[in-house]
């Protein structure tokens, strides 16, 4: 095996040394990072992080390889990863290949031997900017990391949607939480939906028909939908105006569910703002309080804007609160009922301490 000198450069100039893994190149986005210390497969294929480069805070990645069944779209989007060390072992029966075959395999340009505390801490302090990844010189990758685009301002989810309509039916099989016979049709939009969440609404018995980020309320209303789902999805969500239009027209007509991204986009249409956070929320173990019960749910995250709390209009309500911050994690509507959350219920990976909330949609469905 070759070892290829590589180094992560951000835009204020500090550059980070490795060496490179995945597949050959320079890659440029947004440097974030994830606090989980397991799911990187789920990581690298959640579309949500498309535009990004990835840093893993935890020591060791690769060890229990991949395996299909653990992809949460149909191939990586984000832009590059950042590891401290790669496992030349996988161990895992379930597993058909390596983590460095798998990056080679979808093209992503990777980076390990990477000082990832350092990195984090950076980030921490100064925020998440962009960079690029690769084996050219310092001053190269500089230039590059300072004329890509910014995360603010961005609409990506053409990138990440399905091209054409589609019906899911898959549940969660062996790992399934809950069981039922609902029969209600949810429509749901594509902003970049992972497909865990495709899953728990299958679990709930829901027939599912996902349109492309681009879908109108009227054609979602020709589906003739019991409820609406909008999608997690990467960019700014203010940049989404298709999106805020579609769930401004939706809200009064349908039961409507929110996640992330399709929870800012709910708020947009409703009056609120967003504004990006300093570094983000992004991994397995972020602490947040159902204000409505007072419970403490343990949550996956994975977002870099968030619904502005100081400029909630009258008609919603918080419901959800990061307790590291305070930021809002959780909105709903007081005449149509529809209700949106920050975090990912659907866990893929992570607790399952916030699956509830899809049973709740049930429910307004039901209603």
């Amino acid at each position: 095996m070759i070892v290829r000198d590589a180094r992560l450069v951000l835009s204020d100039g500090e550059v980070f040394e490795g060496t490179a893994i995945g597949a050959p190149g320079t890659t440029v986005g947004e440097a974030v990072f994830t606090t989980g210390m397991t799911g990187y497969q789920e990581v690298l294929t959640d579309p949500s992080f498309c535009h990004q480069v990835v840093c893993m805070t935890a020591p060791q990645m690769g060890n229990t390889g991949t395996t299909p069944e653990d992809d949460e779209g149909p191939r990586p989007h984000l832009a590059g990863f950042v590891v401290h060390e790669l496992s030349p072992i996988a161990s895992n029966w379930r597993s058909d290949r390596g983590l460095d075959a798998y990056l080679r395999d979808h093209g992503v340009v990777g980076i390990a031997n990477v000082d990832t505390r350092a990195l984090t801490r950076h980030i921490r302090d100064h925020g998440a900017q962009m960079c690029a990844v690769g084996t050219e010189p310092a001053d190269a990758l500089l230039a590059r990391a300072k004329d890509a685009p910014p995360m603010s301002g961005l609409d990506l989810t053409g990138r990440v949607t399905t091209a054409e309509p589609y019906a899911w039916q898959d549940g969660s099989g062996a790992w399934q939480i809950d069981d039922g016979a609902a029969d209600k049709h949810v429509v749901v939009i594509d902003y970049g939906v992972k497909r865990n969440i495709l899953r728990c609404l299958s679990d709930l018995g829901c027939r599912l028909t996902v349109l492309p980020a681009s879908a109108t309320a009227d054609d979602v209303l020709a589906r003739d939908p019991d409820g609406v789902f909008l999608s997690n999805g990467p960019g700014d969500p203010a940049a989404v105006a298709h999106g805020i239009e579609a769930a401004k027209a939706l809200v009064s007509k349908k039961p409507v569910f929110g996640i992330c991204l399709g929870h800012q986009l709910l708020a947009h249409a409703l009056g609120a703002k967003t504004f990006k956070l300093k570094f983000g929320h992004r991994g397995l173990n972020h602490p947040v309080k159902d204000l409505t019960t007072g419970k403490i749910e343990i949550t996956t995250q994975n977002h870099g804007f968030a619904v502005d709390l100081d400029a909630l209009p009258a008609s919603l309500t918080c419901t959800h609160l990061h307790l590291n911050d305070s930021t809002c994690q959780g909105v709903e509507h007081a005449d149509s009922g529809a209700f949106g959350v920050q975090f990912h219920p659907e866990a893929g990976a992570g607790p399952h301490d916030s699956r509830y909330l899809f049973g709740r949609f049930l429910d307004r469905m039901r209603g």
